[in-house]
């Protein structure tokens, strides 16, 4: 229940999946999360941080520790789903999302998009 919650909060899934292909710094992740707010994005990497799902460098870069590549793969087969589930409740939205991120289609690990989730104040 712990991982649930860790990974239910708005943009953890998205932190992970933006350190997938290696470290970076808080503002090249915080533009690959579509600027979300400093405040939040401080917050979220201290959970992740404490969760010891990612760590900071020496250089103060963020990556993901083993326990984060073991996360980010235990996913695939959510992400599997979420892509048959678009395309099956909206054909033609999945086609249009495929053709704006194709890396997503072709990494089947991939999860969170950051969009603002319903009811989520964050």
């Amino acid at each position: 229940m712990a991982a649930l919650d860790l990974f239910g909060r708005r943009w953890s899934l998205r932190i992970l999946w933006e350190l997938r292909a290696g470290p970076l710094g808080f503002r090249p992740l915080q533009k690959r999360c579509d600027d979300m707010s400093s405040s939040v994005m401080r917050q979220r990497l201290t959970e992740l941080l404490d969760a010891q799902v990612i760590h900071q460098l020496p250089d103060s870069r963020y990556e993901l520790t083993p326990l984060g590549q073991e996360a980010r793969h235990a996913l695939n087969p959510l992400a599997r789903w979420a892509e048959r589930w678009a395309a099956t409740i909206d054909p033609q939205g999945a086609d249009h999302i495929d053709d704006q991120s194709a890396s997503r289609v072709s990494h089947p690990d991939t999860v969170g998009d950051g969009a603002p989730e319903r009811g989520s104040a964050d």
